[in-house]
């Protein structure tokens, strides 16, 4: 199938696309705050800049784009046009992500990942799993401390 936009179209689109106060970052967010959780942003200092940071509960939370990140759900699917590019593109993504996540386990944290076509599940087990940790009942791994 071709492409339907030129490229200076499809630049300025893609131009667009944000990785920061994303949509669904932003729902996380507020059910967090709702919750009575509060929390760090994009912190430098961590492996993988995580979206979102519970200092008190070590919990950092990635919330990733279905597309982006290479979900496998149909929001996930990659493009039939640019394949090579694309495929590079989200393998890098996807190898990036991992290596983020051993590096914070590595570090003592929790990460969890949080999916677009899961924001709602995600978020629900997030906010168990801040809530039993807020009562003691699953304290955090103080063992690597940096």
């Amino acid at each position: 199938m071709a492409e339907k936009l030129s490229p200076e179209q499809r630049s300025q689109i893609m131009s667009r696309v944000r990785t920061r106060g994303t949509t669904l970052e932003l729902a996380v967010r507020k059910v967090l705050f709702a919750a009575g959780f509060r929390y760090r942003l994009h912190p430098k200092s961590l492996p993988g800049r995580p979206d979102i940071v519970l200092p008190r509960y070590r919990v950092a939370v990635f919330v990733n784009g279905c597309f982006w990140h290479g979900h496998s759900c149909r929001r996930g699917a990659r493009p039939q046009s640019h394949v090579d590019f694309w495929s590079r593109k989200i393998d890098r993504n996807m190898a990036r992500d991992k290596a983020a996540l051993a590096a914070m386990k590595a570090a003592g944290w929790t990460p969890k990942v949080i999916w677009q076509c899961r924001l709602d599940t995600g978020t629900a087990q997030l906010i168990r799993l801040l809530h039993r940790r807020a009562r003691g009942a699953d304290k955090p791994s103080r063992a690597v401390r940096r």
